[in-house]
């Protein structure tokens, strides 16, 4: 009786669950990768409709698009032609939530499998209270397609070469074979789940012959030879809407898990407080990234799923558990070691979090069963409930933007904000948009020069009279625009930390638990971009005449100071410049325009202190500021040689092929071993940048 209701409860949460994703995800904001998935899904459909004469999709020097498979967002823009739907991203974000939907449901019927429709009422309600997960359920068709073809290859896998399965059902091979074809068919990474599925029978194997003295030589092999062709089937059929692959199957596959493994693109993103480059992350952070996002109540189930192993064991669930645990860990382990190029908190790696709530439901089913006491159980439900209100009050107050959800053990969204990135996705640019174009309209505006930190092209799609453009936020004095969307990524944390941001030009800001994700600015003056052309045009006196205009009406700005300073220093007004310098520094400490314009001015001055000052503390706020590494290594060559060389190698463990560094190298042994300098010259003669 107790096992129908549960079913029932399964089912209509399962249904409701589903209307709820689907409701939620005809407001989210446009993200912007979404924006560069969507625009090469084009290029892949118009490959595949010209019979492959049209090979844009071939061609992406700057995304590196050709190496994903992006399947998903393939399908969706093929049925957005079939259908001519208008609203893109509306439909794509259907399609998202979709898609989340059905992890959430592969997850559930995993748990069923595990152990009943209990466990499977938890998974849904863990699901139910992850905004992060929820949040890229919205407009995410990369890492939740992915998640879900993760969760679905691992337990079709389990299914068929768990040690008490002798036979293979039909269905469940076809569901196997779809699984991993749908993961590879997005990411080359999938691959991943082939080496898992063989992994698991060989395990399955020795389990067998340890504890049941089992094994059969013909047995295994004919498993063995179905295993490779349902191998074999899922790459070639994960290939079919990847162009790139088709090119070269296993060339081109490998190739592009060998690019993904080492993204080439660097970012730099707000991290414990400081602005940190991708592949230069300390070696936890994807673990503590997921530490303070994921729900208190998923992480407590987590280890409460350690706490009860035994049971678990004696249950006779351990093994297909304790796989299930590899394929959460493994992933995390490798990418630690090879030290992987990470950014986005830990949106990557979403394609774990189903494993996550998996476990975490079977921890608290298995403490529901071991409770007796008709007391405890109750203080146990009511300790689930209050440790999912802080989530889900979140949610309520916070859509759309539920991804950018943090828990309380950094003091939620508030505590992160100025710590952590937030709205990384650029997701609210799609309401201050929204709200731009009906504050132009009400105000009479007919044209207006917009800059935003994103593409906004497509909600101002419908009125050509408003000019929109990228605008990277340090150079934001240096551009003609009338308006500007900005996000608050790439933003310097100092500007969190003091109130400079949003600036006292916002019109409109967009607050997440009262944190600012996103401003709308209306340009006061434009005599900073005025001065910057004459600045750039040589005509120093006019430009310090259009500074002194701007500084009086815009005091917030690093870059027009600094620029100011330069048009002094070349009008001779060395002083006054110094004062600038002096107080954009107050505004931004670690403006590295001013540090290294700094560095250079004391180096010409002689001031040799204040110049090794200025380019320790650039090195320290950048770590790529090679040419930094450069000039403080000549400073300290005169002193000290033996810390110029050891610099000069940091810089270069950074970057190895850094020619300027390769030669400065050489020239700290140019008077003491000629030999060993001429090797580093050969070396830069072999390197061309």
């Amino acid at each position: 009786m107790e096992n129908r209701i549960l079913k029932y409860i399964f089912f209509i949460f399962s249904a409701s669950l589903l209307i709820l994703m689907l409701l939620m995800s005809r407001n989210a904001g446009i993200s912007c990768d979404e924006v560069l998935h969507y625009e090469h899904s084009v290029a892949v459909c118009d490959f595949f409709s010209t019979h492959g004469k049209d090979t844009s999709a071939l061609h992406t020097p700057e995304t590196n698009l050709k190496y994903y498979g992006q399947s998903y967002d393939n399908i969706t823009t093929m049925l957005i032609r079939w259908l001519d739907i208008d609203d893109v991203y509306k439909f794509r974000h259907l399609m998202s939530a979709a898609a989340g939907w059905a992890a959430v449901m592969i997850t559930a019927l995993f748990a069923v499998w595990l152990s009943g429709y209990g466990t499977a009422v938890l998974v849904l309600l863990l699901f139910a209270v992850s905004p992060v997960f929820l949040g890229h359920s919205m407009n995410n068709l990369k890492d939740i397609p992915f998640a879900l073809s993760y969760i679905a290859g691992i337990f079709f896998s389990l299914r068929i070469v768990r040690p008490d399965n002798d036979g293979y059902s039909p269905l469940n091979v076809f569901l196997l074979i779809m699984a991993i074809a749908f993961a590879i068919s997005l990411r080359a990474g999938g691959l991943i789940l082939i080496c898992y599925l063989f992994l698991f029978f060989f395990l399955a194997e020795l389990y067998k012959y340890f504890n049941r003295k089992i094994f059969s030589i013909s047995g295994v092999l004919w498993k063995l030879i179905l295993l490779v062709l349902i191998s074999f089937a899922a790459f070639f059929l994960g290939i079919l809407l990847w162009p790139y692959a088709l090119h070269g199957p296993f060339r081109n596959v490998a190739e592009s898990y060998h690019i993904m493994a080492h993204y080439p693109l660097n970012f730099r993103q707000l991290f414990e407080g400081t602005a940190q480059w991708s592949d230069l992350m300390p070696w936890y952070f994807i673990p503590k990234s997921m530490l303070i996002t994921i729900p208190l109540i998923v992480l407590t189930g987590f280890f409460t799923f350690f706490i009860f192993a035994g049971r678990i064991y004696r249950s006779g669930k351990l093994f297909v558990t304790g796989l299930t645990l590899v394929a959460l860990l493994f992933p995390l382990v490798f990418v630690i070691i090879i030290k992987s190029n990470v950014y986005s908190s830990w949106r990557q790696f979403l394609f774990l979090y189903p494993v996550i709530v998996l476990l975490s439901a079977t921890g608290l089913n298995c403490l529901f069963v071991v409770v007796k006491n008709r007391l405890l159980r109750i203080a146990i439900i009511s300790a689930i409930i209050i440790t999912s209100v802080h989530p889900a009050l979140y949610m309520i107050r916070n859509h759309p933007y539920e991804y950018i959800y943090f828990n309380q053990l950094v003091g939620g969204l508030k505590g992160a904000y100025g710590d952590y990135e937030t709205d990384y996705y650029y997701t609210a640019q799609t309401e201050a948009s929204a709200w731009l174009i009906d504050y132009l309209k009400n105000n009479n505006i007919d044209s207006a020069v917009i800059k935003a930190t994103f593409s906004v092209e497509w909600p101002f799609r419908d009125y050509p009279e408003y000019r929109t453009s990228y605008l990277r936020f340090e150079d934001r004095s240096m551009h003609n625009w009338d308006y500007a969307i900005i996000t608050n990524r790439y933003i310097p944390p100092i500007h969190f930390k003091n109130g400079r941001w949003p600036s006292s030009a916002s019109i409109f800001n967009i607050y997440a638990d009262s944190v600012p994700v996103c401003t709308v600015l209306k340009r006061r003056t434009k005599a900073d971009y005025l001065g910057y052309q004459a600045l750039i045009s040589k005509k120093y006196d006019k430009a310090v005449k259009y500074f002194e205009e701007a500084v009086k009406i815009n005091d917030e700005d690093e870059m027009i100071f600094y620029n100011f300073a330069r048009a002094l220093n070349e009008t001779g007004q060395s002083v006054k410049a110094d004062s600038l310098l002096a107080v954009a520094l107050k505004i931004n400490p670690g403006f590295e325009p001013v540090l290294m314009y700094s560095g250079d001015i004391a180096v010409e001055r002689d001031e040799r202190e204040s110049a090794l000052d200025y380019y320790e503390k650039l090195i320290k706020v950048n770590m790529k500021q090679y040419e930094a590494y450069i000039k403080l290594a000549r400073l300290l060559e005169e002193n000290d040689r033996m810390e110029a060389r050891r610099l000069l190698r940091a810089c270069l463990r950074i970057n190895p092929g850094y020619r300027p560094a390769i030669i400065a190298l050489g020239d700290t042994y140019r008077d003491t071993n000629i030999e060993i300098a001429k090797k580093y010259y050969r070396l830069a003669d072999t390197i061309n940048n």
